[in-house]
């Protein structure tokens, strides 16, 4: 297993190989990336993973909220999905395409279709392979998943938005606009792109 970076050495690492970057990080608390270690929940965390796509933060809380009470405390599982049809899901607030995507989830995880188990023994990109098998789940999701439940600390996702606003402002909106600029500037912050 690799040994995690101590905070100081992230804070050394960017001063060291971005200075445009660094002034901003360093008015900043970073925190760590924690790896869930109970694979049980990963089904759960995907199932917000989804729900959370396109949503502001407050909209997904609710959704995830109203879908989790499905569930009467006992978390969400495969099979306990799979006892909802589309339209209950639909009525915690989800979109159709999510509803489809939740059990489509739960239908491949209860086939041993996708094996969420072994995703942690995966590389990033077969990892994000595994997932994105799964309908509605692309590789931005799949991304998130990695970052904030595996706890990969080098995953940059090209496709998010927030990322994409937060470079145009660092780095100005043209070469932030440039995919080659900004890999030639990530690829600089790695082993932390997290």
């Amino acid at each position: 297993m690799k040994r995690k970076k101590s905070l100081h050495s992230v804070y050394r690492h960017f001063e060291e190989r971005d200075p445009v970057l660094f002034p901003v990080l360093a008015g900043m608390e970073l925190t760590r990336l924690c790896r869930e270690e109970d694979v049980s929940l990963y089904f759960s965390k995907l199932c917000r993973e989804i729900i959370s796509q396109q949503l502001g933060s407050r909209a997904a809380a609710a959704i995830a909220e109203r879908f989790t009470g499905l569930f009467d405390g006992t978390g969400a599982t495969p099979a306990g999905v799979l006892e909802f049809s589309e339209e209950a899901l639909r009525g915690t607030g989800m979109s159709w395409a999510k509803a489809r995507s939740v059990r489509d989830l739960a239908e491949r995880v209860a086939a041993e279709e996708v094996c969420l188990h072994a995703l942690a023994g995966l590389d990033d990109e077969a990892a994000i392979a595994e997932l994105t098998k799964i309908k509605g789940i692309g590789r931005w999701t799949a991304e998130m998943f990695l970052i904030f439940t595996l706890g990969r600390e080098d995953v940059f996702s090209f496709g998010d938005l927030g990322l994409k606003k937060g470079m145009e402002m660092i780095y100005g909106k043209r070469r932030a606009a440039a995919p080659r600029a900004v890999g030639r500037i990530t690829a600089l912050w790695a082993p932390c792109r997290s």
